[in-house]
């Protein structure tokens, strides 16, 4: 059984919400052979109904302690930009796209996932590609992050954050 997990982290991203669990969307993972999704919302204001139908399923929950179990059960991840959610994601070597929130200006998130995308790891699209994306894209050319590297990934970071020139 196929799961799709997405996360917003500690914020909330109600346009991504509002997207993933849109007729369409549902219809593009379900078409992709998914039937599952877990959707991690945050703050956000924006809550889908669950749903269990003998083909598909849609929990919705706000917080965890730890996302690690569902990454680890998750087929596919969708993820806000923020660098925590993506690196934890990329180490577990799942197949990730990240949604970059066009209403935050602070877009060193966007800096972060073209440049993760441009090295092979990641897709990342908005909010209004991501139905397109989703039914384009191929996993299999991604290629695994580089494990247990924090200081790789550090020094990359602090390079697309602009703290290094």
């Amino acid at each position: 059984m196929k799961c799709v997990f997405v996360t917003v982290g500690t914020t909330s991203f109600d346009d991504l919400v509002a997207c993933v669990s849109a007729h369409d969307t549902l219809q593009i993972l379900r078409s992709l052979g998914y039937s599952r999704l877990v959707l991690q919302i945050g703050r956000g204001k924006v809550v889908p109904e669950p749903l269990s139908t003998e083909s598909f399923a849609l929990d919705v929950y706000r917080y965890k302690d730890s996302l690690e179990e569902d990454l680890q059960k998750a087929d596919l991840v969708i993820s806000h930009a923020g660098a925590g959610s993506c690196l934890e994601t990329l180490e577990k070597r799942k197949p990730l796209v990240v949604v970059v929130n066009e209403k935050l200006m602070n877009n060193h998130q966007l800096e972060l996932a073209k440049q993760l995308h441009k090295d092979g790891h990641l897709f990342y699209c908005t909010c209004s590609t991501l139905p397109g994306l989703l039914q384009s894209m191929d996993l299999s050319t991604l290629k695994c992050f580089p494990p247990g590297q924090p200081e790789k990934f550090s020094a990359f970071l602090d390079k697309v954050v602009g703290l290094q020139k």
